[in-house]
């Protein structure tokens, strides 16, 4: 039996890396499995040294653990670009998405927003700021602690509205996926991947890479809602 590889990974990432670990699994033979926690924690414990064959995360975390030494920059492959949805509880009345003025109308309507922790948290306030709304909805927003869903806390009523990943809102029971941000304000975040430092296998996980990269992981890409990340 070949050595397993054992990789690390956002939750927005979570449902995709699962189902390509097993399709590179049944192609090689070799056993892949990743830990999905949230992006900060996992940031975390590859920066305290924790060892992983593979991490991926979003572009700029890598970019910030290979500088800390912890992996791999020649190794470094963009796998997806993932756009920000928005939820509301399955049995509202769903407010327009369509235009920029209709999201900022239904966020100062809303009792309570949720958002993620994040790159892609940090870009919706800093929106917020822009509209300059940020002060007067302060109180109404409630952040999802790391590695719980957005879609979770709108799903049990503790959000009127939600913003996350698009890939973390689809599928969730109890609520319903509006769509993405309209494009003039959208948020994309490129996750990346890249090999840990000291991992056993090396020649392995570049392989593992270029498969995950590859054409031929485009259309899980997709499924999972999110777009193949153009190579470098």
């Amino acid at each position: 039996m070949p050595t397993p590889l054992r990789g690390i990974c956002s939750m927005a990432t979570r449902g995709l890396l699962d189902e390509l670990a097993a399709a590179y699994t049944q192609r090689t033979d070799v056993p892949v499995s990743f830990v999905a926690v949230g992006g900060v924690e996992a940031a975390r414990r590859v920066a305290d040294g924790e060892q992983f064959d593979v991490v991926a995360l979003a572009s700029d975390a890598i970019d910030k653990l290979v500088a800390a030494g912890r992996l791999d920059a020649a190794g470094k492959v963009d796998i997806v670009r993932s756009e920000v949805g928005i939820a509301v509880p399955a049995d509202a009345q769903p407010p327009g998405i369509a235009t920029e003025d209709a999201v900022r109308h239904a966020v100062r309507a809303a009792a309570r927003i949720a958002y993620s922790t994040g790159p892609s948290g940090v870009a919706l306030i800093a929106l917020f700021e822009r509209w300059g709304i940020a002060d007067d909805i302060r109180g109404r927003l409630v952040q999802a602690p790391p590695g719980v869903p957005v879609g979770s806390l709108v799903a049990r009523g503790e959000a009127a509205l939600g913003f996350q990943q698009m890939s973390e809102l689809i599928g969730v029971e109890g609520i319903r996926l509006l769509g993405p941000l309209p494009p003039e304000i959208q948020i994309v975040t490129t996750f990346s991947a890249a090999l840990g430092l000291g991992a056993a296998q090396p020649a392995e996980v570049r392989s593992l890479l270029d498969f995950m990269a590859s054409d031929d992981s485009a259309e899980a890409k997709r499924r999972h809602g999110m777009a193949p990340a153009p190579q470098r």
